[in-house]
């Protein structure tokens, strides 16, 4: 690993695209001006709505080369990566294919994490594996992510030029399994684009945050929406970026933020030197 400053980017995203990526586009500028070189978005980040996000989902361009007419969101990503000189991990992206170029099935899309270089060439997907379908007491009182999103069935860890980037989604937040798998195959660095709901996100966020730092001895980027989006549906915020021995090194509240920090490859490299977890599990 390499030292790098990155940042979490906290939206309160709408149901209008053009609006979303507008605001994204700011942030990402105030992200890059404060020195960042490389920035995560939240879940939803272009497309939050009680009714989901198929209308908008987007088409895969199997060549890599989004399309301003075929694919805005995609497309936006790759500019602005190419335009601020940064690495953009883009928290969800609706796409309509699987990685293989096969449609979900249903009329239902991927929810999709998406690497973006500083010149704007894509370099890693993960497809959201575990779906958000729960009950919670809050005022939408039930989630069915499975009605509207096709589950993904791959980890992926990304190469970036200063570490090895574990890629995750909100809800497998939950699911320790899939961080260790994610550890044990070279991750330095999970990110979480979120869109954890209030209710869960007050009770449950930094916990389970700061424990798959701790247990992976890995630093955390988490970025989620933060404020109310509708009648229904509010969520928590709180974003932060946390070290491998689970100190908090950046965090936001609730609205739009955008926080910073330094990730010390010394830090990750005492903390595994001194607690070497991954080495001494006795159960695979």
């Amino acid at each position: 690993m390499k030292d790098v400053c990155v940042a979490a980017v906290q939206m309160v995203s709408s149901d209008c695209v053009a609006d979303n990526l507008a605001r994204a586009h700011a942030l990402l500028k105030e992200a890059a001006a404060a020195g960042a070189q490389l920035a995560l978005l939240p879940e939803y980040f272009a497309h939050l709505s009680d009714q989901g996000s198929y209308a908008v989902a987007e088409t895969f361009p199997q060549n890599g080369n989004a399309s301003p007419e075929l694919h805005p969101i995609q497309h936006a990503l790759q500019s602005w990566s190419a335009e601020l000189n940064l690495w953009i991990l883009a928290g969800a992206v609706p796409l309509l294919e699987r990685p293989d170029g096969a449609y979900a099935e249903g009329k239902r899309s991927r929810s999709a994490c998406l690497l973006y270089d500083d010149r704007g060439v894509l370099r890693a997907r993960y497809d959201k594996m575990h779906l958000f379908d729960v009950e919670v007491e809050d005022a939408a009182g039930s989630y069915r992510e499975s009605a509207s999103i096709e589950p993904g069935d791959e980890i992926r860890v990304a190469s970036s030029p200063w570490a090895e980037i574990g890629l995750s989604i909100c809800f497998d937040l939950r699911f320790p399994e899939l961080y260790r798998k994610l550890a044990s195959a070279g991750a330095e660095v999970f990110v979480v684009p979120a869109a954890f709901t209030h209710t869960t996100g007050k009770a449950h966020w930094e916990t389970l945050l700061r424990a798959r730092a701790i247990e992976n001895g890995s630093f955390v980027i988490a970025a989620g929406q933060g404020g109310q989006h509708s009648e229904k549906r509010r969520t928590w915020g709180h974003s932060m970026i946390i070290d491998p021995w689970g100190t908090i090194l950046a965090q936001a509240e609730e609205g739009e933020a955008v926080i910073t920090a330094q990730l010390s490859a010394a830090t990750l490299a005492k903390v595994r030197q001194r607690m070497p977890l991954l080495s001494m599990r006795r159960i695979p």
